[in-house]
């Protein structure tokens, strides 16, 4: 299994374990506590609040990787794996 570390501003990483060494753009919103719950993420993202590296993303199953940035208002995560 891969590991999966998140990083917010590149500080103190977060852990997971992800079998494809991918993770849904929805669950991440989550998982840095972006969004509460997945239907607050959906419309985020639908609603054009999130962009994937610099890109506005309006898929909620986007698969991120490792290297992708999230942005989400003046807030950017990096995704490690």
């Amino acid at each position: 299994m891969a590991s999966l570390q998140l990083s917010f501003y590149r500080t103190q990483p977060l852990s997971m374990k992800k079998d494809d060494g991918t993770i849904k753009l929805d669950q991440f919103l989550k998982l840095v506590g972006v969004a509460t719950t997945g239907g607050q993420a959906k419309l985020m993202i639908q609603d054009g609040h999130v962009k994937v590296n610099g890109s506005l993303e309006t898929r909620r199953g986007r698969k991120l990787v490792s290297g992708n940035t999230v942005t989400v208002g003046e807030q950017t995560f990096e995704v490690e794996l």
